[in-house]
Parts: structure tokens; sequence; C-alpha cells
């Protein structure tokens, strides 16, 4: 079964409206949230100085789809909605799925 994988990284309330926007896409067959274990990894040392407490955060969702149709629809929703609040998203393709 084809699958999408995403990350969006902004507040847990964006996160949730893109959950909900998949859901409602018809023939979605799961939606779930899955530990990212790089979310706490940082690439570089100009960043060691800033507070871990930011409000924006990285989330990673694995969504089930029949067909690579409503994947690509699924893809467009998350897209939209993501864009909509200002929050960043990223398509992790099947070679890049260390998760």
């Amino acid at each position: 079964m084809p699958r999408v994988l995403l990350r969006i990284t902004g507040d847990r309330d964006i996160f949730d409206d893109v959950v909900n926007a998949i859901h409602g896409v018809d023939r979605v067959e799961r939606v779930e949230e899955i530990d990212d274990f790089m979310s706490d990894f940082r690439d570089d040392s100009s960043s060691q100085n800033l507070s871990d407490d930011m409000s924006s955060r990285t989330y990673t969702l694995e969504v089930e789809v029949p067909n690579e149709k409503v994947g690509e629809r699924v893809r467009e929703i998350a897209e939209e909605t993501a864009g909509t609040r200002e929050a960043a998203i990223e398509f992790i393709g099947p070679d890049e799925s260390e998760i």
C-alpha cells in the first residue's frame, strides 16, 4: 500500500489542522503521527545557544493511501493547509524514510 510521509514545522495547532484536513480526503486508509528521532538533533553549532523551548516544533506524519492518485491529493491538501498557516512542510521520499 502506498504511503505519504511528511514533516511539518510549526506549532501543534497547525499540525492538528493538517491531520484533520487529511482525514477529510476520501479513501485515505490510515493517518498516524510517528516519532521523529531527529527532532532534537541540531545540525550546527550556530544554534547551540538557542532555547529548546521554542514555539515551533517538527512533527512527522505517515498516511497510507490506496493509490498514487489519492496520495497526490493528500500532498495537495497538506501543502495547502500548512501554507495557509505559514508552516513549513517537507515531503519525505521513500529513500529518505529512516524514521
